[in-house]
């Protein structure tokens, strides 16, 4: 007898009510879990591992790879009786429980550890089993559905798997983060995993008892052959790497929100809710909409608009939504028989691994801009189901093989002369030239949907003129620069060269004999310049300087004769910019053979022996934010160390975004710090003549006299005083929600 036989021993038809709600209980609870350690885990990591892009991609592959073992073994489990299964799962997840609660092994990393080896083994060994059992969760449990319910579709159940992990996504930098230490957050997931404990080992009472009797036999239906688990690789390939290259895409050249990455990853995980849902209207409805979609807005934000930054970012993750659900409702279509399932939920976990690896780690090192975005966006348009939208663009592809490839080919060549005419015209006749260019293959475009090749044709000559030879052309001059923290474009004009990281602006340096004069957020009359200028005084012509964040290399004309510098800077993109590139020449002129520590500075600060420097800047950015573990308490504690007792430390918090103030005055009152703010707002000479921008600095010192000589410099300083109701951060507790400003959107008055 086999395990089939014993479902089709039970009643067909609807699902007894009991069996449905307990199995998408615990498939809800597992997803949550798993979606929930992820952001946990990287902030217990953050102190001890440090910010370097290493460390999170090699996370990245930790968590795929575990995830990919999960629904590996339970693929493999699939190959003995259910109730077996039932026995050996819940064996497995009782010996993770041995790993709770949940939390980093106590070890220290040695000083020089390498991320690829360290980061895997410290994550594995930390968290590694507990991972690993939930991770199979989703395949397993809806395989013992199908067995429990009389061989129903279990495919639905998915969508509820993907509607816990966007909740455990959600929920954690909502709601979890924001009201509970770490040390909370580890016995609440505590507390859940012992809950989906108890509902795994729920499901497993609702198992046929008569299967456990017998051998699991070999599957009933057709084995899928290779091109169809490939297309099912390549369905989930897609949409992962390009949520990933989205959240890239958007943050770099769209706008740098924080907690961005949320809504991409997010939306993914809606897109399996509808795509595998009962209901089919939304998800057909969706995806016979989508090469319209792509063809009409995937070409128009590689452009690069900057005008209505937020409209982008919607048309972008709204854009990633509808490929997602085009191509998870086409897997779903393909899907095999209940009895092939976990084998297919394999297959999706390999095709969203390379999907990550090809945005996460091959993109950054391969590409010197974004490109993987409208790769993806041109491969989604080759896999996105195609209908015609209209009868009439039917009757227009009509004919045998021969005369649609001939008609494929006419379609590639009009594109083609429309391409040359407007990048031939683009600087003779404006962008009018490209822009008519563009709605001609636009409507090349629309009459082809329905004919997968020359659709695609035409999406790629879209994207080439709408943005794609201008980022070739940047590329082409050696521009731009990337590294895993970003892309970095230098800007050229007779009077100055700029930097910018993604889409703010981290450095300028005038040209002739002005070069020499510090700019932007470092002019002489900011927070840094007027400490800068007053270290001999307060210091001696001896002062030890650092400065954490090397950008341009800006603060270097500020060095004095005799002083001691050095900087830490943890991309070494940045080093070759600001030392090697040639672009920029502040260190070559101010401060010939720095001294530049590679690496995440706090860890780097750390290894310094007490009282090394007077006057410590913390000037590190990511983009426009200031990386949390640079902030907390614990952090503050290695600056007051590394520090003299009469030390001076400048912090910078310019920031559209985050109103980072009330954490530094926390930090300070906690840690016995002295501390006065100065907003500067160049005046419009200032602007003008010597490219000032306004910038947010502030001084703390454990002596009060050090502030108090720098303050009656001049200058406007104002003490600053802790805020109420604003918790500091620390490495236990930190949350960005109580310090967002509200966004500013494209219909506010300027």
């Amino acid at each position: 007898m086999t395990d089939q036989a014993n479902e089709a021993a039970v009643p067909q038809g609807k699902a007894p009510s009991l069996t449905h709600k307990l199995f998408v209980l615990a498939i809800l609870a597992g997803s949550f879990l798993l979606f929930l350690v992820q952001p946990m885990v990287a902030r217990m990591a953050l102190p001890k591992l440090g910010g370097a892009p290493a460390v999170w991609n090699s996370a990245m592959l930790v968590y795929q790879a575990l995830l990919l073992g999960g629904y590996a073994y339970a693929h493999w489990l699939g190959r003995v009786p259910v109730r077996r299964q039932a026995t050996i799962h819940l064996a497995v997840l009782a010996i993770a429980a041995l790993w709770l609660p949940i939390g980093l092994i106590g070890m220290n990393l040695p000083a020089d550890a390498e991320p690829t080896i360290w980061v895997p083994w410290l994550l594995v060994a930390s968290i590694g089993p507990l991972f690993f059992a939930i991770a199979a969760q989703a395949p397993l449990l809806q395989r013992w559905y199908s067995v429990s319910s009389g061989g129903r579709d279990p495919y639905a159940l998915y969508a509820a798997s993907n509607i816990g992990s966007f909740g455990g996504l959600i929920a954690y930098p909502i709601l979890v983060e924001p009201n509970m230490a770490i040390t909370s957050q580890r016995w609440l997931w505590t507390g859940g995993y012992a809950l989906v404990f108890l509902l795994v080992a729920g499901c497993a009472l609702l198992l046929p008892r008569k299967a456990a009797d017998v051998p699991h036999v070999t599957h009933t239906s057709e084995a899928p052959g290779w091109r169809l688990v490939a297309h099912w690789i390549l369905l989930a390939l897609v949409p992962s790497g390009l949520m990933l290259a989205t959240t890239t895409f958007l943050t770099t050249d769209i706008v740098a929100v924080p907690m961005l990455w949320v809504v991409p990853l997010g939306l993914y995980l809606l897109s399996f809710s509808v795509a595998f849902s009962d209901s089919r209207l939304l998800a057909d409805l969706i995806a016979k909409f989508a090469p319209l979609c792509l063809l009409l807005f995937g070409a128009t934000l590689i452009s690069g608009n900057h005008e209505y930054a937020y409209l982008n970012a919607f048309i972008g993750v709204a854009l990633l939504f509808i490929v997602s659900v085009a191509c998870h409702s086409r897997m779903y279509a393909l899907r095999p028989a209940p009895d092939r399932l976990t084998g297919f939920y394999l297959a999706m976990s390999v095709g969203g691994v390379l999907g990550g690896v090809f945005s996460a780690l091959i993109a950054p090192i391969v590409f010197d801009w974004t490109y993987e975005y409208p790769l993806l966006i041109i491969a989604a348009g080759a896999l996105v189901p195609q209908v015609f939208l209209i009868p009439l663009i039917g009757r227009l592809w009509t004919g045998d093989s021969q005369v649609l490839r001939i008609k494929t080919l006419a379609v590639a060549l009009i594109v083609s002369v429309l391409m040359v005419v407007g990048l031939r015209d683009l600087f003779s006749l404006g962008s009018m030239a490209v822009q008519v260019a563009f709605v001609g293959v636009a409507i090349v475009g629309l009459l082809s949907i329905g004919r997968k090749l020359a659709f695609t044709v035409a999406l790629a000559g879209a994207i080439i003129l709408f943005g794609g030879y201008q980022a070739l052309q940047t590329s082409a001059a050696g521009a731009r620069t990337r590294s895993y923290f970003g892309v970095y474009t230098i800007t050229e004009t007779p009077t100055e060269v700029r930097l910018a990281h993604g889409t703010t602006l981290h450095g300028v340096q005038l040209t002739g004999e002005r070069s020499r004069t510090p700019t932007t957020y470092y002019a002489r009359n900011s927070g840094v310049g007027l400490a800068m200028a007053a270290a001999p005084e307060l210091f001696g012509p001896r002062a030890r300087i650092g400065v954490v964040g090397l950008g341009t290399g800006t603060l270097a004309c500020y060095a004095q004769p005799g002083q001691d510098w050095r900087f830490y800077e943890i991309d070494p993109a940045v080093v070759g910019i600001a030392r090697d590139s040639g672009k920029f020449s502040f260190l070559s002129q101010c401060l010939p053979n720095p001294r530049i520590v590679i690496g995440d500075a706090r860890l780097r600060l750390a290894e310094q022996r007490a009282n090394s420097l007077d006057l410590l800047a913390l000037d590190a950015f990511s983009s426009d934010a200031v990386p949390m573990h640079l902030m907390t308490a614990e952090a503050y504690a290695t600056y007051g160390r590394v520090l003299a007792p009469n030390g001076l430390l400048m912090v910078h918090i310019s920031n559209r975004y985050l109103a980072l103030d009330p954490i530094v005055a926390e930090a300070a009152r906690r840690g016995g710090w002295y501390a006065e703010r100065l907003y500067y707002n160049p005046t419009p000479m200032e602007e003008t003549v010597d490219e000032a921008g306004a910038s947010d600095w502030i001084a703390l010192s454990r002596d009060p006299k050090t502030l108090d000589r720098l303050v009656a410099r001049g200058g406007g300083w104002t003490v600053l005083v802790p805020e109420f109701g604003v918790p500091g951060w620390t490495d236990d507790y930190a949350s960005i929600v109580p310090v967002l400003r509200p966004a500013k959107m494209p219909w506010d008055d300027d």
